[in-house]
């Protein structure tokens, strides 16, 4: 099987996550510009979850530029790395909404991890149904960036109760990690 039904339906459902996101934004019945104000954190949970989605389209995307036939276990991994994003909207409203309260920032990130958890496992999956020649294999080596981002992602659950300012400005390194253009899968391929 083709990788284009999977491709069509993974965008699909990315669309509809944005889409809840930015319907979650309320816009104040008031018609001023302090009105704004105390709608900021909800905004900016906004922005930063969109810049994740936009990572994940975007990884996504060159993961299966190279993918070259599907096989069952990849359409599983792909949903379940679907399910973990789908989830964005719901921690996202709850993180905006609480100020940054540590339990919201704690299931963000767990949410976060997660994610890059099923990142890793559809990853992976493509990995084994493919020769060792396959060019996702030789572009992503020993996959520091994906590693360092778990690594990252457990030390902010760890902090997140000590101090959320800490958990949000690692989830926000892991971002910026990801947001440095990655040309491993296009430098690779022929």
């Amino acid at each position: 099987m083709t990788t284009n039904r999977l491709e069509a339906f993974s965008d699909g459902v990315l669309a509809i996550v944005i889409t809840i996101m930015v319907l979650e934004l309320k816009a104040p019945h008031e018609v001023t510009l302090q009105a704004l104000v105390p709608e900021i954190p909800v905004f900016l949970s906004y922005l930063f979850s969109f810049i994740y989605i936009g990572i994940y389209w975007n990884n996504h995307h060159h993961l299966f530029q190279v993918t070259q036939r599907v096989s069952g276990s990849i359409l599983w991994a792909n949903l379940h790395l679907l399910f973990w994003l789908s989830l964005i909207p719901f921690t996202t409203t709850w993180l905006g909404e609480n100020h940054l309260s540590a339990a919201p920032v704690a299931l963000y990130g767990f949410n976060l991890l997660m994610s890059a958890i099923a990142y890793f496992i559809l990853q992976n999956a493509i990995l084994k149904h493919h020769d060792d020649d396959f060019v996702l294999r030789k572009a992503i080596g020993k996959d520091l960036k994906g590693k360092s981002s778990v690594v990252l992602y457990v030390l902010a659950l760890a902090l997140v109760f000590i101090n959320t300012w800490i958990a949000v400005a690692l989830y926000a390194m892991v971002a910026i990690i990801w947001l440095i253009p990655d040309k491993r899968i296009e430098r690779n391929i022929d």
